[in-house]
């Protein structure tokens, strides 16, 4: 008696289609296990037989071989043991063969037969739409998750029982489509809340308008963080394909909510910085996703930076540019993807108070070793530099100018992102910062004011060819911001003045 059953395994953030082949002969009773299998997968043959005891369901003494295909793929999930049970139970005639036949099944057994929710299910559903097949079993749990994807029919099953049942029936119920929420969702923090920063508003505006990596340097207290965590407040919405991706990242790393699993806003990450570089980037023995991937369409936030390990930080440079990183492993190669924007904040030295000279007590040598944390390499991927000013007590308590508030922020950068979406349609990126060196001639046309002004600049300031490019992608967004084809020498002035000189940030 022989039967397979359509599953998948999770390598990085993609569904990879396994068979779960079950084959009863008769002989001495056996229950193996073959196919490149995990210690923990091959202890499903206990979970599997005490869950079909437990559910009145005894299996029959015979030599019982479960393959999972392809054998040079490393199986490391327990999402096989449902697959498994309904491998067998096919092979038995318990249920009839041809119901399967077009179907996935995923889900973990406990040993009283209930089926427990398993990671990857958005991921693995989409795998099966794409193969043709026309029905995914997952979980109970988990399909609100599964339901998110159209074009296959997703059923969510409690136990062993109600998977029977489920299979024995002639025909399967539709079930209702899942509906995104269209209202924006509610942050509960508000740039309104941000008084007399009038200039960090301004390059926050220009950062989330153009995607642009954003570094606050500045005394405490004066509003860098609370700054930082309301730019997701008016970054522009995902569309449909965005919160999915984003979904199945979340899906994989298990940190979905079990109702409303679908991810509509974009997220905010905000580690320690004493976070290790694993933590940062992923890792593990089976990678998992890091930081720089929860972080995916959305900011990554990272205090104190010259506190983090110098060694962790310089982790951040290729995933900046290539907006993925690709983790080697002795199993496969996982890839995962980064395009997350990068906000940081640090103290202009260890106490805080340089270049108050009677408030800051370090030395020279103390504020060289602390700002030697940061490469000039980092710093330069940083598309805006911005130093935060302590604010006298009466601006603090002014009311905040026309067009402070989120709300009014995100009307002007969500305009602009449609127009760069509009812009860069068929490309692989759809905002300034993606520009690639071969584009910026292109989409990036400089006055011949403005082209004098970039030269005279690149010259005087030391700027490196990096430095001079990222100046050119954030001209470009001032531009867009005021609904102009042409980068004039205005936009040009106002990008000079986010970047740093090359080599102030080591002289004290």
């Amino acid at each position: 008696m022989f039967y397979g059953v359509m599953s998948a395994e999770i390598a990085g953030v993609e569904a990879v289609p396994v068979r779960v082949e079950a084959d009863l002969s008769d002989g001495l009773p056996f229950f193996t296990v073959v196919g490149c299998a995990a210690a923990r997968v091959k202890e499903a043959q206990d979970r599997v037989k005490t869950a079909l005891k437990n559910q009145g369901i005894r299996l029959p003494p015979k030599r019982v071989v479960i393959n999972l295909a392809p054998a040079d793929l490393r199986k490391e999930s327990v999402r096989f043991d449902l697959p498994i049970a309904a491998a067998i139970l096919a092979a038995l005639q318990r249920i009839p063969p041809e119901r399967l036949r077009e179907a996935m099944v995923l889900g973990e057994l406990h040993l009283d037969g209930r089926v427990g929710g398993v990671r990857g299910i958005l991921p693995s559903v989409r795998r099966a739409r794409d193969l043709g097949l026309k029905l995914c079993i997952v979980p109970a749990e988990n399909q609100e998750e599964g339901r998110l994807v159209e074009g296959i029919q997703v059923a969510g099953v409690r136990d062993i029982g109600e998977f029977l049942e489920f299979c024995r029936r002639e025909t399967a119920e539709l079930v209702p489509k899942t509906v995104r929420n269209s209202n924006p969702p509610d942050y509960g923090v508000d740039f309104a809340d941000l008084r007399g920063q009038e200039t960090v508003k301004r390059a926050a505006l220009i950062a989330a308008a153009g995607f642009h990596n954003f570094l606050m340097e500045g005394p405490p207290g004066t509003g860098k963080s609370m700054a930082a965590r309301r730019i997701p407040t008016i970054l522009p919405p995902l569309t449909r394909e965005e919160s999915l991706e984003l979904t199945q990242i979340y899906s994989v790393a298990g940190l979905l909510p079990e109702k409303n699993p679908l991810m509509d806003r974009r997220p905010f990450r905000a580690p320690h910085h004493t976070l290790s570089p694993q933590a940062l980037c992923g890792g593990g023995r089976v990678p998992r996703p890091g930081e720089i991937t929860l972080a995916h369409r959305g900011v990554l936030f990272l205090d104190e930076l010259p506190e983090m390990a110098r060694g962790t930080l310089e982790l951040l440079r290729q995933p900046l540019e290539e907006k993925q990183i690709i983790l080697s492993r002795a199993s496969g190669t996982y890839l995962f993807p980064s395009d997350f924007m990068l906000v940081g904040a640090m103290n202009p030295c260890p106490c805080g108070c340089y270049p108050d000279p009677e408030r800051c007590r370090c030395t020279p040598g103390d504020i060289y070793r602390y700002r030697k944390k940061i490469s000039q390499a980092l710093l330069e991927r940083m598309d805006l530099w911005i130093k935060v000013r302590p604010l006298p007590c009466g601006m603090l308590q002014k009311p905040d100018k026309k067009g402070g508030t989120s709300e009014e922020m995100r009307k002007i950068v969500s305009r602009t992102a449609r127009l760069q979406r509009e812009r860069y349609r068929g490309k692989t990126f759809c905002f300034n910062s993606g520009l690639g060196t071969g584009d910026l001639d292109r989409f990036c046309p400089v006055t011949g004011e403005g082209r004098r002004m970039l030269e005279a600049a690149y010259s005087r300031l030391g700027l490196s060819a990096r430095s001079y490019h990222r100046v050119l992608k954030v001209a470009r967004t001032l531009a867009d911001l005021e609904e102009e084809d042409i980068i004039s020498e205005r936009h040009i002035s106002e990008a000079l003045c986010y970047r740093s000189p090359e080599g102030e940030y080591r002289r004290v």
